[in-house]
């Protein structure tokens, strides 16, 4: 057990706060509301020049102390977002494509994926689905989260575009993401009369073939 001495315990006891602390204490929470006004999205070298056009004698690792006391951060566009969760329980198509992504006709093979998109209000994801034989999108969707209902919706749109058409035995490819196997998709598929084809998880064929779209609509 370490000994202190009674006269060094009641000498750190009785101290009055440093000049460092005062200032800190009351610097804390401006920087805190300059970064809140800015979006919570600064980090130090953008809020320390955003504190000093506020009129703060403030700098950068400076703000960067204040930040870690005050618990805030500025925001990282190297944060990773998996958007592709497989289910193990569920039941998952056979792969009808073979990752052979050719049509010679529209609306015989459609493949779909979903993305995210970093915006001042948060994280926005994106559900496509292409026609194979144009690369035309027929059906998009974006929602704020990656719930089933963000792919239904988009092959909702691409069905009511390809209104008329008759889109039995169409081939809907996809991965093996939950909200592709989910009972909802599946069944929505089946009142399309169109077929199921699922792919690897976060397979790159049909991500390169929604990056490689004109995105005509």
């Amino acid at each position: 057990m370490l000994q202190v001495a009674p006269t060094t315990y009641w000498s750190a006891k009785t101290r009055q706060p440093c000049a460092r602390k005062i200032r800190d204490a009351e610097l804390g929470p401006k920087i805190e509301a300059i970064w809140e006004k800015n979006y919570s999205v600064y980090g130090r070298r953008k809020l320390a020049k955003a504190a000093r056009k506020a009129g703060l004698d403030v700098g950068r690792d400076q703000v960067a102390r204040l930040m870690h006391t005050q618990g805030i951060r500025g925001a990282s566009r190297a944060k990773t977002r998996f958007t592709t969760h497989a289910d193990p329980a569920a039941t998952r198509a056979p792969d009808l494509v073979k990752r052979d992504f050719t049509a010679s006709r529209p609306d015989e093979l459609w493949v779909a994926d979903f993305t995210y998109c970093s915006t001042w209000s948060g994280v926005v994801y994106v559900a496509f689905v292409i026609d194979v034989f144009s690369r035309r999108i027929v059906g998009w969707k974006a929602a704020r989260t990656m719930h089933a209902a963000l792919v239904v919706d988009a092959l909702n749109m691409a069905a009511w575009t390809r209104r008329g058409t008759d889109l039995a035995g169409l081939i809907c490819h996809n991965d093996a993401g939950s909200q592709y196997t989910s009972i909802a998709h599946t069944d929505r598929l089946a009142e399309l009369d169109a077929r199921a084809s699922i792919g690897t998880v976060g397979d790159s064929y049909v991500c390169e073939m929604l990056a490689g779209s004109s995105g005509r609509v």
